[in-house]
C-alpha cells in the first residue's frame, strides 16, 4: 500500500511539473487561473455539474472527453462543434463522424446557463469544453491537471472540416499519423491520446469490419488459446446484423467504467475494439509504437503523465484569444 501511495504521489508531482512548465511550451497566450477574478466559482460550477451528469450517466464522462477531441481537430479548440445550424452556419454536429454519435451538448448547455447566471458573458464555451473534459477523466479515476484558460469562441463552424479531419474508426496507422500531424501533434501524442478509449462505448456500425477482419497479430504467432477468434465471436453476438448497428459495446471490455491503462493491455492481446485502435500495434512495422504501448500497459503512471502532456498540447490547437472571436451567451449560436 505504501509503495502504491508513493507512486501516486510521484505521479502527481510530475503531472504538476508538466502543467507548471506547460505555459511556455503549450499554453501560449492561455494562462492558469484565468477566471480567478472575473468568475471565481467557474471551475467549481463546472466540476459539480459534470459530477452530477456522470453520476446519472457514467458514459457521459467519455462523451465530454470526446467532445474536446472533435472540437479541437476542426478549426481548433474554439467550440465550433457546439454551434447549431442557423443562418449561414452549417453545424458540425451533422458531419459523418458526429451525427447520431457525439453527445454531451445538453450538459454543456446547462453549465453555460449556470455560468451566465453567475458571470454573464465571461466564461467561453471553448473553456467549458476543456474543463469538462479534464473533470470527466478525473471522475473516472484518471489524472487531474490544471488547464490553461482564456480561449474565445469561434464565429463559424466547418462541417467539411469535421468530415475531413476527424479520424474514422477504420483509419489506417499511416492515416492517423498524417491526421495528427495536421493538428501539430506527433506520434507520441497519437499513442497517448488514443488511451482516451479506455472509457466509453462504440456503436456496432463503428467496428463491423473488426468482426470479420483477420487479426493481424495472428500472422506473427499461433493463437493457441483462440483468444482473438473468441473476442470476435463475442462482438459478433452483439452485432448480429444491420438491425443492431446502433447497439453499443465498451471500448474497453475489461474495465469499461475506469480511466486506466487497460486499453493498452487490450491492444497487446489483440482486443482493441476499433480497427483504428488495433493498427497501433498491427501496422507498426518498426516496432516503436508497440514499445510505447507496452510501456503504458505495464506502467499506468507513465501513461497518465504522457496523457496529460498531450491533452495540454491538443488544448492549444489554433485557439482564439484576446479580441478574436467572442464569448457566446448561448453555446449553440453566435451572439446577435
Amino acid at each position: 500500500m505504501e509503495i502504491k501511495l508513493m507512486k501516486l504521489w510521484l505521479c502527481l508531482i510530475v503531472v504538476s511539473a508538466i502543467t507548471t512548465s506547460a505555459l511556455g511550451e503549450f499554453g501560449g497566450p492561455l494562462v492558469k487561473g484565468f477566471y480567478k477574478e472575473s468568475c471565481p466559482l467557474a471551475e467549481e460550477i463546472i466540476k459539480h455539474t459534470v459530477e452530477v451528469a456522470v453520476l446519472k450517466d457514467p458514459r457521459m464522462a467519455a462523451s465530454l472527453l470526446r467532445l474536446q477531441f472533435h472540437d479541437c481537430f476542426v478549426l481548433g479548440c474554439d467550440a465550433s462543434v457546439l454551434l447549431d445550424t442557423h443562418g449561414d452556419i452549417l453545424s458540425e454536429k451533422q458531419a459523418t463522424p458526429n451525427v447520431n454519435s457525439l453527445r454531451g451538448f445538453e450538459v454543456i448547455d446547462y453549465i453555460k446557463y449556470l455560468l451566465e447566471e453567475a458571470c454573464p458573458l465571461t466564461v467561453s464555451c471553448s473553456d467549458i469544453i476543456t474543463m469538462a473534459a479534464r473533470d470527466s477523466v478525473f471522475l473516472r479515476g484518471g489524472p487531474w491537471w490544471e488547464v490553461y484558460l482564456g480561449r474565445r469562441d469561434s464565429l463559424k463552424a466547418s462541417i467539411a472540416g469535421a468530415n475531413q479531419y476527424i479520424p474514422a474508426p477504420n483509419t489506417s496507422l499511416e492515416g492517423l499519423i498524417i491526421n495528427f500531424k495536421q493538428q501539430g501533434l506527433d506520434i507520441q501524442d497519437l499513442i497517448a491520446l488514443s488511451g482516451a478509449h479506455t472509457i466509453g462505448k462504440a456503436r456496432c456500425v463503428s467496428f463491423k469490419q473488426r468482426i470479420v477482419q483477420p487479426n493481424m497479430l495472428q500472422t506473427y504467432y499461433v493463437d493457441e488459446f483462440k483468444r482473438h477468434s473468441t473476442f470476435r465471436r463475442i462482438l459478433r453476438s452483439q452485432c448480429k446484423d444491420s438491425s443492431r448497428d446502433n447497439e453499443l459495446s465498451p471500448l474497453d471490455l475489461q474495465t469499461p467504467a475506469y480511466f486506466d491503462n487497460h486499453y493498452y493491455i487490450n491492444l497487446l492481446k489483440g482486443r482493441g475494439l476499433l480497427i483504428s485502435d488495433n493498427v497501433l500495434v498491427s501496422e507498426d512495422h518498426e516496432g516503436e509504437i508497440f514499445k510505447k504501448v507496452w510501456e503504458y500497459a505495464v506502467d499506468q503512471d507513465l501513461f497518465f503523465v504522457d496523457f496529460v502532456e498531450s491533452m495540454l498540447k491538443m488544448g492549444n490547437i489554433n485557439v482564439l484569444t484576446g479580441i478574436e472571436g467572442e464569448i457566446r451567451e448561448n453555446c449553440r449560436f453566435v451572439n446577435i
